[in-house]
């Protein structure tokens, strides 16, 4: 078994890291906010895991902490211009945050190694670290989403106005989305750090803006494992299709194309609503029909 396992444990690892990111880019989604700025807050907890690990001699433990602090707060004080803003131009405004924070990381190259990158990181984060840091936090997310945190997000996400009728104050949870989303993006951020030998500026980017949506759209944002559904299937997908692997993007794409067409809620979440209502459909055909009232 474990000979089996241990030449895909890099693909664990992906799995495991992208499935923190796909959380903290849900739990906005959840609330009602178009934000993509799950990278920046990766970068950042990422960076200072690295840094205080390599140049001041942190534990690694305490590290990641602080890089998770470091994600809760930067998610804290953005929450404030981003409230004002609406659908594309909160994405608008978070992308240019994403960019500014790249910016500033090839430009501070003593403190981040700039293009070059920061190097000589260890490696002390194994996948049953990352394995377990994943569960804690979807567990995290299912116990506010079953609570009434999670019916708040849901109710700003359909319909603000009638949220804030009900009695939902859209500033307290819109600001509590950022901080959750800045916290979990920080948290695996710096794992990913400790797991790397080095870091650059190029793997917050783009890229990994576009990886993280595409699995939470891929794999659904309602239930906590969508975005593992979405990751499993964004990483595994070049393993299969090796030999398509110049066209990966074109792929990537279509795959993207045919999910939103017939998919609409995610492959997850798609699958869980047609099984529900399959039940519900038997349980109405099985339920005993009421006598008419004899007249």
């Amino acid at each position: 078994m474990m000979s089996f396992i241990t030449p895909h444990l890099p693909l664990l690892d992906l799995i495991f890291i992208g499935t923190g990111y796909a959380l903290s880019q849900a739990i906005v989604f959840r609330a009602g906010t178009f934000s993509v700025a799950t990278s920046g807050f990766a970068a950042l907890g990422a960076y200072a895991a690295a840094i205080l690990t390599v140049k001041h001699g942190l534990h690694p433990a305490v590290a990641v902490g602080l890089g998770t602090l470091l994600g809760l707060l930067c998610g804290l004080l953005l929450s404030a211009p981003l409230a004002r803003l609406r659908g594309v131009y909160q994405a608008i405004a978070s992308l240019a945050f994403v960019e500014i924070l790249v910016a500033l990381i090839l430009f501070f190259e003593e403190l981040t190694g700039g293009p070059l990158g920061f190097h000589n990181i260890p490696r002390v984060v194994t996948p049953w670290i990352l394995f377990f840091a994943m569960l804690a936090t979807m567990a995290l997310l299912t116990l506010l989403g079953q609570g009434g945190i999670g019916r708040a997000f849901d109710a700003m996400r359909q319909d603000p106005p009638v949220a804030a009728s009900l009695g939902v104050n859209p500033a307290r949870y819109h600001v509590l989305s950022f901080a959750l989303s800045g916290a979990i993006a920080g948290l695996f951020g710096g794992l990913d750090a400790l797991r790397n030998f080095s870091l650059t500026a190029e793997q917050f980017g783009f890229s990994i803006l576009i990886g993280t949506l595409s699995a939470v759209v891929l794999g659904g944002r309602r239930a906590v494992l969508g975005p593992l559904v979405g990751t499993t299937i964004l990483v595994l997908l070049p393993e299969i299709f090796r030999p398509l692997a110049d066209y990966r993007q074109a792929v990537y794409g279509l795959l993207l194309v045919v999910v939103m067409a017939f998919l609409p809620f995610g492959v997850y979440d798609t699958i869980v609503m047609k099984l529900h209502n399959r039940r519900l459909a038997r349980a109405g055909m099985l339920a005993p029909k009421v006598p008419k009232a004899m007249t």
